[in-house]
Formats: structure tokens, sequence, C-alpha cells
């Protein structure tokens, strides 16, 4: 079997037609009102590891979930089974769960006149034929560029190749009822460095819309080497206070705890270090985070959210200020605000400040932390702390001393975001925030 069977338009319409069968049947079983999601996923996997095809996964996964209201009151199922029969079992099962739930004033549909009327071609699929020969030629090329950098790779402990190919429809008894495809393909390494003080692992990956738009494979698997051997040989520092520099790689975790906080459950629930913060200044005035939802081929981009209310360019953070938190329809109607269009999410958050190369800001860093991993879950949304486990590497005088491991790294993030002193031109497109490096003019870190 080749990946991929693309999907085409006749999918799309199938697959509407699918879930307007499932709305009538809700109608049909006495729902008030009801909407569905429906998938229809292909993939495939392919790992080498040793120079030996190791895995070979094909996936193809359909199913649908469906939400039905009797009035303020909501249940839900889903089934992987797309069956006449499942689709009434499936149906019924909602029904009975909404007739035994308290009534929610907050539940229902979005509204009409915020769902989304125009789908403009926002570029994200493009299918490739890709069989399993030509993964796995792409896969050892990847391991081979790996363990051919230096003597002290030990081994490229696995590459992976992937692709996905996703026909996916919204529908609801508003009326509102669209299909759209998407393609997604990655390329990954995780290697292995060693010297005589032990072993260091890394890994790197690049992923897409368009497989054209990849890394090489020799790139990925020389990036995931030279970053193994960056980190042997690490050594301590002592207690202090520092500036830290989170990598373009973790930095986007960062952006994500303060957009956690200005999410509408944690701002409806009380409990968010960013409570009541709307038109509040609450980062440096150099920082502006932007939602651009309709960007050509990128990964975030969509033009309606899970609930098909359409989705808009917005700032949620203006010049330090917060201008919009992020809503459902739900998370709204508590805060007696209309969504945002956020049901599944910030769409291509963008950091946007004055960018600047990161051999730059080493140089305004002089000597401190660049931050490259982190472990724990040491992050409260309700008060603020901040408190990881975090290994990277050591600077001094704008330059590369050493790596470090087994560090914390700790503060406020009221605290963090107010003290952002540069933001990196070396901008991560690989997921919904897009951001560069990000450097805090101090932090404590504490070696463990």
């Amino acid at each position: 079997m080749d990946f991929q069977e693309p999907h085409t338009r006749q999918d799309e319409e199938s697959l509407k037609g699918f879930v307007e069968r499932i709305l009538a049947e809700a109608k049909r079983q006495g729902a008030t009102a009801a909407e569905v999601a429906a998938g229809d996923d292909i993939g495939l996997s392919v790992v080498v590891r040793s120079g030996d095809l190791e895995t070979v996964e094909f996936s193809r996964d359909r199913g649908f979930g469906i939400t039905v209201y009797l009035g303020n009151k909501k249940g839900s199922s889903s089934t992987t089974d797309i069956s006449d029969d499942s689709i009434r079992e499936s149906v019924e099962a909602a029904v009975n769960i909404a007739r035994y739930t308290e009534p929610d004033p907050y539940s229902g549909l979005a509204d009409p006149d915020r769902l989304a009327t125009e789908f403009p071609d926002l570029d994200l699929y493009h299918p490739r034929p890709m069989d399993v020969d030509e993964a796995k030629e792409s896969a050892l090329i990847v391991e081979s560029s790996a363990e051919s950098v230096d003597s002290r790779i030990f081994k490229c402990d696995s590459s992976r190749i992937g692709a996905a190919s996703a026909c996916t429809a919204y529908g609801n008894s508003l009326g509102f009822i669209h299909a759209e495809r998407e393609s997604r393909y990655n390329m990954l390494a995780d290697v292995i460095a060693k010297d005589s003080d032990g072993m260091q692992r890394d890994y790197w990956y690049s992923t897409s819309r368009n497989a054209a738009e990849l890394d090489s494979p020799t790139s990925v698997g020389e990036t995931a080497a030279n970053r193994a051997l960056k980190k042997l040989d690490p050594r301590p520092i002592p207690t202090g206070e520092y500036p830290v520099l989170f990598d373009r790689g973790i930095a986007s975790g960062v952006i994500g705890h303060l957009i956690s906080g200005l999410g509408g459950r944690a701002q409806y629930l009380k409990s968010s270090y960013l409570l009541d913060s709307m038109n509040k200044k609450i980062a440096t005035d150099a920082l502006t985070l932007r939602e651009h939802p309709h960007l050509k081929g990128a990964l975030g981009s969509r033009s309606y959210d899970s609930e098909g209310v359409a989705t808009t360019e917005k700032p949620f953070v203006e010049d330090g200020v917060v201008r919009n938190y992020v809503l459902s329809s739900y998370s709204g109607r508590h805060l007696d605000m209309p969504t945002t269009g956020n049901a599944s999410g910030v769409c291509n958050l963008t950091v946007e400040a004055d960018l600047q190369p990161i051999e730059d800001i080493l140089k305004q860093m002089g000597t401190g932390l660049l931050v490259q991993s982190l472990m724990g879950q040491g992050v409260n949304i309700v008060t603020g702390d901040y408190s990881r486990g975090a290994a990277g590497y050591w600077i001094v005088d704008g330059e590369f001393a050493h790596a470090v491991d087994e560090l914390t790294i700790a503060g406020k993030l009221d605290d963090m975001f107010m003290r952002l002193v540069a933001f990196g031109d070396d901008v991560d497109l690989r997921n919904s925030i897009r951001t560069g490096s990000l450097l805090v003019e101090s932090m404590t870190v504490a070696a463990n």
C-alpha cells in the first residue's frame, strides 16, 4: 500500500452528507439542537533504527462526535463506527446523557451571526504520493547524516518519516456545514552523543503542510547530532540571579502560559494570575501578541473554529496591554462577552516585536543561561509561580562557554513578561505559537 490515497472534493461532499445524516437523526430523536464533527484520517509512519526498517505503520481512522441539546441540557458521544446502526446508537446515547444532565444556561450552539460564511483557500492540502521505500530511504539519510557528523556520535537512536492526510467536517442544526482537507509531513532524528563523561541525547524535527518544504534529511540529521554534541561535558554554575534566554524551541511554551492565563475558562473560574486583566498592562510595552488565522500554508491556519465560528485577525496583547481573552461561545457567555472564535485554541499567534539576530541577543545578555530544554510541571497559572528543571548552555561575554544541566529556574510569570528585554528573529514556525528566542532580564537559577 502506498501513501497516499488523496482525499478529493468528493470526499468532502461525502463527509458533509454523513454529517447531515447524523444531524437529521438527532432531530428525529428529539434534540432541540445538535452539532457534529466528523473526520477521515490517513497516515503513514516509517521508523529506521541502526540501518534497519524497524516499524511501518499505515493508519486510517474514521469517526464522528455528536453533541445534542435538550434546551440547556447537553449530552455528547463519539465513535469510530460509521455504520447506520452506530449513528442511531450514538445519537441515542447523547440524548440519554442530556436527559440526566443538569441545565446549564451557558451551554448551546454558537450565535448564528458569528458562524463563518467565507472559506478562503488557506493552502492547507498538498497531497503527495509516498511509498515505504521512499520513506525508508529518507530516514536512512537522516540516520547516516547524523552519525557522520562526529566520532562522538554514539548513534542515531531512531529516525522517523511521517505523512498524514485528513478530511474533516463540522455541521450544526443552525444550517452551518463545511468540510476541508489538510496534509502534514514530518521528519525527525533522535541522536545520542557520548564522551568520557557520559552520554547526552537530543533531537530535531521538521514539519510542514507541504512535503517539498521540509528541511532536507541531511539537515535534520546533522542538526540533531550537533545539538546532542553541544550538550556533552556539562559543568556546574553558581546559584544566582541571571539573564535567561529561552531557546526558540521552547519559547512558544512560555508564551503559552500567558495565553492560558487569558483563557476564558481560567477567567470565569477565577483561576488565573491574569484575572480581570482586560485593558490592563501585563507585559513589557515591547510585546504584542497577534493572531493571524488565515496565513496560507501555516500549520495553525483555519477559517473557523470547532463551533463553526469565523476566525479573525486580532491582538490578545498589544504593547503589553490585554485586548482580548481567548474565548469560546461557552466561556464568553460566562463572562458576558462574545466568542473570539478560539474554541479550538489560538491560530498562528505571532510575537510582534523588534526582532534581533540571536548573536546580538547573546551579546546583550553577556553572562547568563540559555535554556534549551525544560522538565517538570512547575507552572501555576493561578498564582503565576514558575519553577522548572532546565538544561542548556552557560553563556559568558556573549559566547557559549559550556553545557549545563540539572538546574532549576524560578520566577513569577507576571515579572517574567514585564522583564522581557529581547526577541529573537529565529522564529519557529512549527506550531500555532510563532516566536523566536526570548530573553528575560533576570531569573533565579539554582544548581541542583
